[in-house]
């Protein structure tokens, strides 16, 4: 029987637990402004390695496997590790380019021929049009390739937007994660009770509110994902139906060679019921398809690391 009584248990943990999470923000804090000073398509090659080789050895493999078996039957053993590994390659990526959030976009419209951001006309012209048509719009985005940077585009091309975004659960990692992120990346709303409302109220003051939308959802809505049941954050269809707008996707794809390229969707139309409201599970379904569209053409930029199926 131990000897410590239960309540100097608890104090004990509590500070073990403190003591470490403080120990992962100042190292989170240091390798984010020490990789600053590296040339960032260097760094992003010796981060992607690094990623490939720790990696495997951590239990989001064993994860990442199970998802990707369950959503390609079709595909074998060797095929899956391959994704696993460009997996791996891409997490390690972006967070080598995480230190660089600031110089990361680098499209100018002038001279596209000297960026290494890629965009079809077609993309071009509907992000004018939501730029110039007056309306407020939703725009939703998934983990894929480099998240962060339709905000980037956002901003560096005075589309104004409000972006919903989690918290890491480590305050000194959150508090330089924001530095950077204010850099270039406008109006930052954090998850949270108010959110819905701070964004519903964004919309009626004509911005353009954007968010996540690929990650499992304790109390949300049930859709289907590669053919499972899961569940979704219904937050985009319940704003929709506050303030009908345009609804767009936006993605990245990483390209080889340090490149990307970016792509707006077409409009998503919603689902609606009989009386003519938003349907709120069909719309997040329409949006859930689309997703799953895109996952499904560059697999390896998906990040299969968290459990989406509950």
């Amino acid at each position: 029987m131990s000897l410590l009584p239960l309540r100097t248990k608890l104090v004990i943990r509590r500070a073990v637990k403190s003591a470490g999470a403080s120990a992962v923000g100042a190292l989170t804090v240091g390798m984010l402004r020490t990789t600053r000073y590296f040339d960032p398509q260097k760094t992003a090659d010796r981060f992607a390695r690094l990623a490939q080789w720790i990696g495997p050895r951590l239990r989001e493999q064993r994860i990442g496997r199970d998802n990707l078996t369950a959503a390609f039957p079709e595909k074998s053993p060797e095929e899956i590790e391959k994704i696993l590994a460009g997996v791996w390659d891409n997490l390690g990526r972006v967070g080598a380019e995480f230190a660089h959030i600031d110089k990361i976009w680098d499209y100018d419209e002038a001279h596209p021929e000297r960026s290494r951001i890629e965009l079809s006309p077609r993309t071009h012209e509907l992000f004018h049009q939501l730029r110039l048509d007056g309306k407020p719009a939703l725009i939703f985005a998934s983990h894929l390739a480099n998240w962060e940077m339709p905000a980037l585009a956002a901003v560096a091309h005075k589309l104004d937007t409000a972006i919903l975004y989690r918290r890491p659960n480590i305050a000194a990692a959150d508090r330089i994660i924001q530095e950077m992120r204010q850099v270039k990346m406008g109006t930052l709303v954090p998850a949270g009770r108010d959110a819905p409302l701070r964004l519903a109220q964004a919309l009626k003051n004509g911005q353009h509110v954007a968010m996540l939308v690929d990650q499992y959802l304790t109390g949300g809505v049930e859709v289907t994902f590669f053919g499972r049941k899961t569940r979704a954050n219904p937050m985009l269809a319940r704003l929709l139906r506050q303030v009908e707008c345009p609804v767009h996707g936006v993605r990245i794809i990483r390209l080889p060679g340090n490149r990307f390229r970016a792509e707006v969707s077409e409009e998503v139309k919603p689902v609606r019921t009989a009386d003519g409201q938003i349907d709120i599970q069909g719309t997040t379904q329409a949006i859930t398809d689309v997703v799953e569209g895109w996952v499904r053409e560059y697999p390896e930029q998906w990040l299969w690391l968290h459990r989406r199926w509950r």
